[in-house]
This record gives structure tokens, sequence and C-alpha cells, in this order.
């Protein structure tokens, strides 16, 4: 059968089987819309976490980026893998404890103050919705390839699936589907990082074939430091970014991680802190799972792309090249007129194109792997992708339904009500992501990066000065966050949208990237929080009450009375 074909039949398999655990879990009250009733298993929340955190950008983009980027790459694995570890640690514990819906909802009461309140809710759909853009764009991406539909049809079709199991069943229905969605993803991941791995080294392990030999015992990323030479690339095992670029990416990733309001959620559905505990270590477990095996997938893709296409005839290349030819994200500029492909690092004689995003989706077609396993790589992309929306779109819905709306404007409205608004919220919220997914402002893992950013820069300091600090109160809050966004966004606006005169690389604050400077922003919002605490009044006692308790472990005063 065609890869075509296969693609139907297997992402109709696994779109029914969304759809039918969603109907299945649907929703009833606005617990169980919110935070799926606060009864899942740890197991079954750690699978369901490792789907939500493990998006389109590290199912797509991640290997993409350390296939081209190399060494620099690698800021994205330490970033993304050690902020879940100060997650699990530092935060979900203690945000358990405190027992609320969502994390404008643990600003809000911890910082005494709806105006807190309200600069939160602004701050998890402004991270939300950026980080969102890069779901739907990676759903486009595999639609317009294996389902031969542009990207703006795919976004479409994707915003129609996601809506339908988010507005149905919530966070009940959403985390049910999520862990079917991490079975498919991995299964989609290793199956042909498996296969790469047996047939370029003889080792059918990933994570160490990478660093084995070829069939010319030649290790495998000294081959690839010797072809990245000989076009006039860098060395792909070296590194051009400065380390102080490298280490504010890596922190404003990690940071970033441990304030995203989608993740920080997952540890209010389980029933005791323990669980949040456990839960953590099991999706720290499964995510490893494929974290591990995204450098080897970088190493296996970026050998196969050079020696398939570079100073080769474009007549005489394979079906793939064309196929992805079609969709606009690889390109060939016959500069020369010589019908051989020049694939090489300066930019005026280069004549090949490739966008990064789809070096994880066309690495089984280059190997030359069986249209299954190509077609399987294509629904674990989309359930990658889809997970991780579903989980945005309930932030954004709870934000509106539940800290606007509940909590500020109509504290009276009824249980159904709330659940009416907090789907017609979800409807808003997928219009406005599949617009972002339809005109991104970069490819996926930029996107995503620069959502990491932004959440270190607001919520990291309000939440860890609110759980550790009892003197934080609401004005060095409120102060932090408002001008660590704030500079984050002009950041942003500055060098990745061109808003303001100089927004080239050479006018870089200090040599830091924009996907870094979520770190500066971060200590910002840390310096501004506590030298405005210190000057003005200290929270009210049953505050400090609070702070206090859920720093104690659960069971500890039981056992003190007895």
């Amino acid at each position: 059968m065609s890869i075509q074909v296969w693609t139907w039949i297997l992402v109709g398999i696994t779109f029914t089987l969304y759809i039918g655990i969603a109907i299945w879990s649907r929703a009833g009250t606005t617990k169980e819309f919110y935070v799926a009733g606060g009864g899942v298993s740890p197991l079954a929340n750690g699978l369901a976490t490792a789907a939500d955190w493990m998006s389109a950008a590290s199912f797509i983009s991640m290997a993409g980026l350390i296939s081209f980027n190399g060494y620099d790459g690698s800021v994205y694995l330490m970033g993304w893998t050690g902020g879940y570890v100060l997650l699990a640690l530092l935060l979900a514990p203690y945000l358990r404890k405190f027992g609320k819906f969502t994390v404008p909802d643990f600003i809000g009461d911890r910082y005494y103050s709806n105006v807190a309140r309200s600069v939160s809710v602004f701050c998890a759909l402004l991270v939300s919705f950026t980080y969102v853009a890069g779901q739907m764009r990676g759903v486009g991406l595999v639609f317009s390839r294996f389902l031969e539909v542009d990207i703006n049809s795919g976004v479409i079709i994707g915003m129609i699936i996601v809506l339908f199991y988010a507005v149905l069943g919530g966070m009940k229905g959403i985390t049910y589907t999520q862990v079917a969605q991490y079975c498919v993803l991995i299964f989609a991941f290793m199956v042909p990082a498996i296969f790469i791995s047996i047939q370029m080294t003889g080792n059918p392990i990933p994570q160490l074939g990478f660093g084995g030999m070829d069939e010319s015992g030649i290790y495998l990323l000294d081959k690839l430091d010797g072809l990245h030479k000989e076009l006039g690339f860098a060395e792909y095992t070296s590194g051009s970014k400065s380390t102080l670029d490298v280490f504010f990416i890596t922190a404003a990733l990690m940071f970033g991680t441990a304030g995203l309001p989608h993740v920080i959620v997952r540890f209010f559905t389980v029933k005791r802190v323990s669980d949040a505990r456990k839960s953590a270590g099991w999706a720290l477990l499964l995510i490893a799972i494929l974290y591990t095996t995204a450098p080897a997938i970088a190493v296996f893709s970026r050998t196969n792309l050079i020696e398939t296409v570079s100073n080769k005839e474009y007549e005489n290349l394979p079906d793939w090249f064309g196929n992805w030819e079609e969709t606009g994200l690889i390109k060939f500029d016959d500069k020369n007129n010589d019908g051989k492909i020049q694939y090489v690092a300066d930019a005026t004689v280069n004549e090949l194109f490739v966008d990064k995003d789809i070096m994880v989706l066309a690495n089984p077609e280059i190997a030359g792997l069986p249209n299954w396993v190509i077609a399987l790589v294509a629904a674990g992309g989309l359930a990658a992708a889809l997970s991780t929306a579903a989980g945005l779109l309930l932030v954004i819905s709870s934000s509106v339904s539940h800290d606007l709306i509940k909590k500020m404007i109509n504290p009276n409205i009824s249980d159904k009500g709330e659940l009416v608004a907090a789907r017609l919220a979800s409807v808003v919220a997928v219009c406005v992501a599949g617009y972002f997914g339809i005109n991104p402002p970069d490819f996926v893992a930029a996107t995503v990066a620069l959502a990491f950013g932004l959440a270190a820069a607001s919520f990291f300091p309000a939440i860890i000065l609110g759980i550790f600090s009892k003197r934080m109160n609401k004005e060095g809050a409120v102060s932090g966050m408002l001008i660590g966004i704030l500079l984050m966004l002009f950041y942003m606006m500055k060098f990745k949208f061109d808003w303001f005169q100089g927004g080239t690389k050479e006018d870089w604050w200090f040599g830091i990237s924009p996907e870094g400077f979520g770190t500066v922003a971060m200590i910002t919002n840390f310096v501004v929080s506590i030298v405005v605490s210190r000057f003005t009044p200290p929270p009210p006692q049953e505050v400090i009450e609070i702070v206090e308790n859920i720093r104690i472990p659960s069971g500890v005063n039981e056992v003190q009375e007895h």
C-alpha cells in the first residue's frame, strides 16, 4: 500500500480512538472539566503529563534543530529535561497541596488580589497562545505532506479534532486521550529510530547506535564531522553559540518549563500530594525515552540527508525528495544550471533549502523504510501536537471561565453556567490558535522556545516566591510579573518580528538571543519583586499561614498528635 493509504488508515484509527475516549470520559462537572475530578492515578497522570509535555516541538522539531545545529542544539535537551526535574522537585507537590484548579487561581489567592489574578490570566493566555501556535504549525506540516493537503487546511482539520475532545471531555477527556497519545507517539518515534540504528550501525539501541561505527568502521559522529567539513559547515560536534547564550537559553527553557501553566495543572488531577511526586517521576522516566533518542535521530537523519542529496543529479533523486518538494519545505535552486545539487554552507553557492521541521518526518523516507513506518511517524507527530494543543486549550478556557468569569466578573455563576463558559472559551481559543498556526512567527521549536521565555519571565518567580517567601506580597508579585513579561515581549518583538529598529543578530543585548532572553527577564522579575515587597506592607497573617502550611508534608501534624 502507498504511504498515503497507510497514513489515512493509521491516522483514522488513532483519531477514532481519541474521539471514542473523549465520548467515554466526557466531563459532567467543572471539577471534571478542570482537573479530571482529582482522581487520576500516578501512572495514568505520568503518561498524560509526558504526552502533554512532548509536543510537536519535542517530536517533530527538536531532533531537526539538533540535526542542523549540532552541539548548539543540545541546549533544548538540557533545558527541557532539566526544567522538568525542577518542576517535579520544587513546584508540583506544593501546588498540589494548595489545591486549586489553575495557576492564576494559585497566584490570585496567594497574593490576595484580583489584580495579581488578572495579570496572571494575561500571562497564561500569552504563553499558551504562543505555545499552541507551534502545535498547530506541526499539525499542518504532517497533513501537508502525508495527506496531501495544504498546510492551512491541515491546521483547520487539526482544530476540529482537538476542539471535539477538548470541549467535550475537558481535563477528564484530555487526560485519558493523552494516555493513548503517549503510547502512539513513543511507538512512532522509537520504531524508525531502531530500524535506522540497525541499518547504519548494526546496533538496535539508538542511544548507543549514534555513538557507534558504520559498516566501514568509522565512528558515525566522526563521519558526520567530516561531511560537514567537506561542505563548509561547522563541525557537528562543536558549538558556535557563545557560552553565555547557551547558558541563558538553557536556563530560560528550564525555568520556563517550571512555569508552564498547562504542565503545572496536570499535578492538580491526582488525589494526594504524594501522587503528584510519583506521577512526576513516571513522567520524567517516560519523557527520557524520547529525549535520549532525539540526538540519535538527529545524527542519522543529517548523515542520510547529506549522503543522499549532496552533489547528486537532481533527476536521479529518490521519490521522497519530490514528495517533500511539493510541500515547499525542501527546495532546489539550480544556480549554476549543472543539474546537480550543491549543498554547502556558503549561501551564495548553496542550492538546497531544507526546513528544519521536516527532518524527523522525512527521516524514515530518506532511509528507505517501509511505508507503514513512514505513516506511523505521521500519526505520532499528530498525537504529539494534538495532545499538547488540548492541554493548552484547557488552560486558556479555564483562565477565562474560572479565573476571569467565576472569580472576578460573576462569582455567583452556577456550575453549569461555568461549564458552558469554559466550552465557549475553548471554541474561541481554537480559532485563535488556528490563526497562529497558519501564520506562525517561526519554525515550531523556535516558536515554542519563546513561550518558555515568556513563562520564565512571568510565572516562575511569582510561583517560587509564593511558595518559599512568606514576605512576598501582592505589590511585589504584580510589579515583577508585569515588568518581566513586558521586557520579554519587547525583546521578542524587536528581534523576532522586527517591530522596532535594530532587529538584527548583531544588535542582541550582551549577545543573548531572544530564546535566551527569558532568563534576563526572569532575573529582572525576581529583583523587582523582592525590592518592591521590601518597601510595601507585608502580606496578611492568614496568607503567611497558607505559605507555612503548604510547605509542611502531608500527615506530619497527624503523626505529631499521636
